[in-house]
């Protein structure tokens, strides 16, 4: 697929990139998209492969993570695609009688606490007095106010706390950083392995997506508050 690359314009000359979760479909569609943009002087990424590994139910590793990138910090534009949608091999629960503890709180450690405790310990690595960009997949079915069919119990329910908690973290981050942009982002339904059971082909190319997102940050402006956007830039309720 041919796309225009995406110019981060609002990111100084020669930002520093991050993506976790860049081994996965949409990650990787991030990494080319970022590596076609002649501004970013760095990409990073980190995967469950990278080394150290990104593993979200292991916070030891988040602060490995940590350690390895204050060399090359600071940071300007962190995304995090990590997440996952069906949990140890099964599906989103669709009824009340589907629902096990376990699943639950697996899906909450992978798709919020992981994410949240990812952001603990890399937000002292962001840049300060310039603009910077936290940026994490979250999903539609995490928005309490437009959920109108139910279902995906554990997905919904994780992708929830998940914007609550880029939300609180946005407030803090902003008061010693008053030029971040923290963002909860919906990527549409995208092609991927992972997503292939449940959408067939009727999914977006990941590098549309990407492109789409990436854009959508660019235009974001510093309120002290995070935003949730889809990949046109429109904002969903919370």
């Amino acid at each position: 697929m041919n796309l225009t690359p995406v110019l981060m314009n609002s990111l100084p000359e020669g930002y520093t990139a991050l993506v976790a979760g860049a081994s996965g479909a949409i990650g990787q569609a991030f990494v080319r998209q970022l590596r076609a943009d002649p501004r970013c002087g760095r990409i990073i990424e980190l995967s469950r492969q990278s080394t150290p590994p990104l593993l979200l139910d292991d916070e030891a590793s988040l602060a490995d993570c940590a350690r390895m990138l204050a060399a090359q910090s600071p940071l300007h534009l962190v995304i995090d695609a990590t997440g996952a949608l069906s949990i140890d091999g099964q599906g989103p629960e669709k009824r009340l009688e589907e629902l096990q503890a376990a699943r639950l709180q697996r899906a909450m450690t992978i798709n919020a606490i992981g994410p949240a405790l990812l952001l603990r310990h890399l937000h002292p690595l962001l840049a300060t007095g310039e603009r910077v960009i936290w940026a994490k997949l979250s999903a539609r079915v995490g928005s309490i106010e437009d959920n109108r069919k139910g279902g995906w119990y554990g997905y919904r329910a994780s992708k929830a706390a998940l914007n609550m908690l880029l939300q609180t973290a946005a407030i803090e981050v902003a008061r010693r950083r008053p030029l971040a942009v923290v963002a909860a982002l919906q990527p549409g339904t995208v092609r991927s392995r992972l997503s292939a059971p449940f959408v067939g082909d009727a999914a977006m190319e990941p590098d549309a997506a990407a492109c789409g997102l990436l854009a959508a940050l660019d235009r974001l402006e510093a309120s002290g508050r995070a935003h949730f956007i889809d990949y046109s830039g429109e904002h969903i309720p919370w």
